[in-house]
C-alpha cells in the first residue's frame, strides 16, 4: 500500500515536470531574444562560463597527453610501413644492380668470344664465382662447375675482357681458379701487331698492373696496343692457354736495370676484384663422361 502511493506520487512529480518543461519551451522558442528564458539562459552561461574554462585548462594537459600518445602510435605505425617499404626498395635496387652487372658480365664474355683472332676449337662452360680468397688481390676464386660439366685442370679461364686465370683444382661440382694476378701465376704472351712476345707475370699486391717481362730492347712497343696469350713454349714457361685469348693493353714501357729487356706494363682487360661470372674454355667435343672418368 505504502509503496503503491510513493510510485503514484513520484509519477505525478514526474508529468508535472514534465509538462513545466514543455510549457517553457515552447515560451523559450515563442518568446523574442530578450525574454525572460533568453536572459536567464544568458546568465547562466556568463556564470558558468569562468568554471568551463577553468576546468578547460585543468583538462588541457590530459588531452594533450592522450592526443600526443595517438599521434605517438600513429607515426610509429607510419615508421614501420615506411621502414619496410624502405627495405623492399633496397632489395628491389639490389636484385636490379646484381642483374645489370650479369648482364653486363655475360656481355662482355659474348662480345669476347667473337672477337676477332679468338681461338677456335674450345666449348666455353659458363661458371658463377662462389668464392674468392682473402688475399687483398684476391689471387684465387671458385666457380660452381667442375669435372661433371667437362673441366679439367689446366683449362683457360676467361672473364668480360680477356683472359682472368686457369683452372688449378676440380671437384665434381666446383673448380679453383688460380688468376693471373697469383705470384705463381706466368703467362706466355705476345704483343699485337708488333710480334714482340715475352711472359706476363703478375706484379704482387697490384692487381690491376701486370708485367710483360724478357721483352727484347730493340722492339718498338707502343703503349695502347694489345696483348694476347701465344701459345708458344719457353725455357721459362709451359704455355698452357691457346693462341689468341686477349689479356690486356700496354700501359706504360720501362727499361730492365741490366738494358737487355724492355719492362712493359700491362693492364688487364678483365676486371680481376669485380668478376662474378666466368668462362672455362674446355676442348671442344670433349664429353662430359670422359672428364669424370679422367679427373678424380
Amino acid at each position: 500500500m505504502f509503496d503503491s502511493k510513493v510510485v503514484r506520487r513520484r509519477r505525478a512529480a514526474l508529468a508535472i515536470f514534465v509538462m513545466l518543461s514543455i510549457v517553457m519551451l515552447t515560451a523559450y522558442f515563442g518568446e523574442s531574444g530578450g525574454g525572460v528564458f533568453h536572459t536567464l539562459q544568458r546568465g547562466a552561461q556568463e556564470a558558468l562560463a569562468p568554471i568551463e574554462t577553468g576546468t578547460g585548462r585543468a583538462l588541457k594537459p590530459f588531452r594533450d597527453f592522450f592526443g600526443w600518445f595517438g599521434d605517438t602510435l600513429d607515426a610509429k605505425g607510419e615508421n614501420e610501413d615506411l621502414r619496410k617499404e624502405v627495405e623492399e626498395l633496397r632489395k628491389q635496387v639490389a636484385q636490379s644492380s646484381t642483374a645489370e652487372q650479369d648482364a653486363r658480365q655475360l656481355s662482355g664474355l659474348v662480345d669476347l668470344g667473337r672477337s676477332e683472332g679468338f681461338p677456335d676449337g674450345t666449348e666455353p662452360v659458363a661458371g658463377r664465382v662462389i668464392a674468392r680468397s682473402p688475399t687483398v688481390w684476391y689471387s684465387t676464386v671458385k666457380i660452381d662447375k667442375g669435372s661433371g660439366d667437362g673441366v679439367q685442370e689446366d683449362q683457360p679461364v676467361i672473364a668480360a675482357g680477356g683472359l682472368v686465370g686457369r683452372v688449378t683444382s676440380v671437384t665434381a661440382g666446383t673448380a679453383e681458379v688460380t688468376l693471373i694476378t697469383d705470384a705463381s701465376s706466368a703467362v706466355s704472351a705476345q704483343i699485337m701487331p708488333s710480334g714482340a712476345t715475352g711472359i706476363v707475370e703478375p706484379e704482387v699486391g697490384k692487381p690491376e698492373d701486370l708485367l710483360l717481362n724478357f721483352v727484347q730492347r730493340g722492339r718498338r712497343i707502343t703503349e695502347g696496343t694489345t696483348v694476347v696469350t701465344s701459345g708458344f713454349t719457353s725455357d721459362r714457361v709451359e704455355s698452357l692457354f691457346p693462341r689468341g685469348v686477349p689479356i690486356g693493353r700496354v700501359s706504360r714501357v720501362d727499361l730492365d736495370e741490366v738494358e737487355l729487356y724492355q719492362r712493359v706494363h700491362v693492364k688487364p682487360f678483365a676486371d680481376i676484384r669485380g668478376i662474378d661470372i666466368v668462362q672455362v674454355l674446355t676442348q671442344k667435343g670433349e664429353s662430359r663422361e670422359a672428364a669424370e672418368v679422367v679427373t678424380p
